[in-house]
């Protein structure tokens, strides 16, 4: 009994109210409460984006995603957590007390604008932000013009994340502490150094997403396990979280479905001419639209709003008149940055932008390589700062020789105070720089102005109207621009010598129809070849993608030599192997004939006609299990190609 009660005399004192322990425990709710107040939000910003989602699944999404809040909150309040749980009494001092404070709002502050930010850049981009974001705009030199404007535009997601802030605050004074509540040296000594290792065992257990140790740290895919659709893993997500788990991911491994031999019969991408003949020495001008939306030309659409819908691109409307095009073109990435690594050498994003990836500086064959060795001069346009998305440096490694930036320009009165220099200006620029280059060249150009803020010269207010998007006068601005050109450079003797190839790096987050967010919607762009003596003109009935472009150059080039690409020639006649792929919420995404495949990387999670369902509401994975499984050979034999070509550098054939 003595024992006893000097026992209890050891801990007289300790008690809930004002337990440093209970009050870290309920800081900590704050913040957890918090993220899904955001994840709410994410969801409401975005709901065309997630149409399919039902409140029962809303629910299971919510708390599915507490895991994820958890751990991307450990990891967010690591340095607060061990401030409080150091057993020593100098951390119930005020200036102490009042510096955790500080620690605990500036980190968790950041954490919240994370999140808030991507309620608006997912709208650009179709998933949570990664680590590759610090990469991605380490080269802009006004990014903070564009922070304020972004503020200023998007005012209502600042409102939210100051009134995040503002219960933040409130909520975390309500917590009071009130100690050291052991006034025995012993107790609280003993009692302190053994809060340590079993707080730690609960950090790491919760950090990891689970406390066995068989188990893998919890990662991006696990979202899957808490949604009926794909698309809807990024509710499930905080950004935080996805910025974590991305930080130094290659997220590119090598994988062995099948054995060399086995791999190489079901996709090779090593091209193999088959055209004996002289090669045609023509011109070749790529033209790369920034945020064109396949929805955006009138061509592909006519069918929308009962036949009645035009369009918003009068110009590439009469070209494609007379191109060749597909029933159903696709960008291979949702970034500016994925764009040009595909359609110039032929090798498509997958995750992480090709060239923030570990692996941009392999060594890879391009237009600009592949052509110079036949003795063509190769350029770039870009009328944005020189160095704008890491450019002017992949241009480097594709082969392009000469770049002409917003430093070439050298007139900055035409810089539209965000991106670039005004489209119209820098199309007409490129046609002067042209008009005297010696044939055959390549020269490719990069569109800046249809992008957020969406402005336009002031002297096309009036001439530009755009409609129920604030991006479609741009859209009606830079199409304009390009008719230009085309009537500036059809005077030169070059021209009619000359084939081009129009795109649009990746669809706007702009849309305008009901289909619009689906997967199918979100990748596709414009593609269109185009020749002067009309020689091209048919619309395929067929797929092709970005990654189509170089194989499809080179092969009607007549390209002498053997080449490497991902993508296919649409030149080639052979319309059954026409195919798309791009890689999306952490699946790919595979198009072939009539259907659109899921593929988590291990298994088919969905199969779809995408041609008839527009809506991809449908899935026949149960119904065609034959298709399922040849797709699914063909989409795991590119996977293989493309990430142990990548992690062994062999993305070029030795000649």
């Amino acid at each position: 009994m003595e024992s006893q009660n000097k026992f209890l005399t050891l801990f007289k004192g300790l008690q809930f109210k004002g337990n440093i322990y209970v009050s870290l425990f309920l800081r900590f709710g704050i913040a957890m409460l918090l993220f899904s107040v955001c994840r709410f939000g994410f969801y409401l910003y975005n709901t065309e984006a997630f149409p399919a989602i039902g409140f029962g699944n809303f629910i299971t999404i919510m708390l599915g995603g507490l895991r994820f809040d958890l751990t991307a909150l450990i990891y967010t309040n690591l340095i607060f957590i061990l401030m409080m749980i150091v057993p020593f009494k100098f951390r119930f001092r005020k200036g102490y007390q009042l510096f955790c404070q500080w620690v605990f709002f500036i980190f968790n502050g950041l954490a919240l604008a994370a999140n808030v930010a991507d309620f608006v850049y997912f709208q650009f981009t179709g998933r949570r932000t990664t680590a590759d974001i610090f990469q991605q705009f380490e080269n802009e030199t006004n990014l903070g013009s564009l922070f304020f404007r972004f503020l200023w535009d998007y005012w209502h997601a600042a409102i939210f994340w100051m009134a995040l802030l503002a219960i933040m605050v409130w909520l975390y004074k309500k917590i009071k502490i009130e100690g050291p509540q052991l006034n025995n040296k012993v107790a609280f000594y003993t009692s302190g150094t053994l809060a340590v290792p079993l707080l730690a065992y609960l950090l790491i257990g919760s950090a990891r997403g689970d406390f066995m140790h068989s188990t893998r740290p919890i990662t991006l895919s696990d979202a899957g396990k808490y949604v009926r659709d794909p698309q809807q893993v990024s509710v499930v997500l905080n950004t935080p979280f996805a910025i974590y788990r991305t930080l130094g991911k290659t997220k590119i491994k090598k994988v062995n479905y099948f054995s060399e031999e086995e791999v190489a019969r079901e996709f090779s991408p090593i091209r193999i001419p088959t055209d004996t003949g002289s090669m045609k020495k023509l011109n070749v001008i790529i033209i790369v639209l920034e945020s064109f939306s396949r929805e955006f030309v009138g061509f592909y659409n006519h069918h929308r709003n009962s036949g009645t819908y035009q369009g918003y691109t009068p110009f590439i409307d009469s070209l494609t008149t007379h191109s060749k095009t597909f029933t159903y073109t696709f960008s291979n990435g949702r970034k500016s940055i994925d764009a040009l690594p595909t359609v110039i050498a032929g090798v498509p994003s997958m995750s992480v932008p090709y060239v923030l990836s570990p692996f941009s500086g392999n060594k890879i064959n391009s237009l600009g390589t592949l052509l110079k060795g036949e003795g063509y001069s190769t350029s770039f346009f870009h009328g944005a700062p020189n160095g704008s998305m890491g450019f002017e440096a992949f241009m480097n490694i594709a082969g392009i020789d000469n770049y002409y930036g917003m430093t070439e320009y050298g007139n900055d009165k035409d810089y539209d105070g965000w991106w670039g220099i005004w489209d119209d200006k820098f199309f007409s620029f490129m046609a002067d720089k042209q008009k005297d280059f010696k044939e055959p060249f390549l020269s490719v150009v990069f569109s800046v102005t249809s992008h957020h803020p969406f402005s336009i010269p002031a002297e096309f207010q009036n001439q530009f109207k755009g409609g129920e998007q604030p991006i479609l006068k741009c859209i009606q601005y830079t199409d304009y621009s390009l008719k230009k050109y085309f009537q500036k450079i059809s005077k030169y003797p070059w021209f009619k010598n000359t084939i081009f190839v129009i795109t649009g790096d990746h669809p706007s987050s702009n849309t305008l129809f009901k289909d619009s967010h689906t997967a199918r919607s979100r990748y596709s762009v414009p593609l269109v070849f185009y020749r002067p003596d009309n020689s091209l003109a048919s619309l395929d009935s067929t797929i092709a993608n970005q990654m189509d472009v170089l194989p499809s150059v080179l092969g009607y080039l007549g390209y002498p030599k053997q080449f490497f690409a991902f993508g296919n020639n649409v030149f080639s006649g052979k319309k059954s192997d026409y195919s798309a792929w791009n890689f999306t919420d952490e699946a790919h995404h595979y198009y072939l004939r009539n259907y659109l495949l899921r593929f988590d990387g291990v298994k088919s999670i969905g199969l779809y006609d995408f041609k008839r369902d527009t809506m991809l509401t449908n899935n026949l994975q149960t119904q065609y299990p034959d298709t399922v499984a040849m797709m699914e050979r063909k989409i795991k034999a590119f996977v293989q190609q493309y990430n142990n070509r990548m992690v062994e550098n062999k993305l070029t054939v030795d000649q």
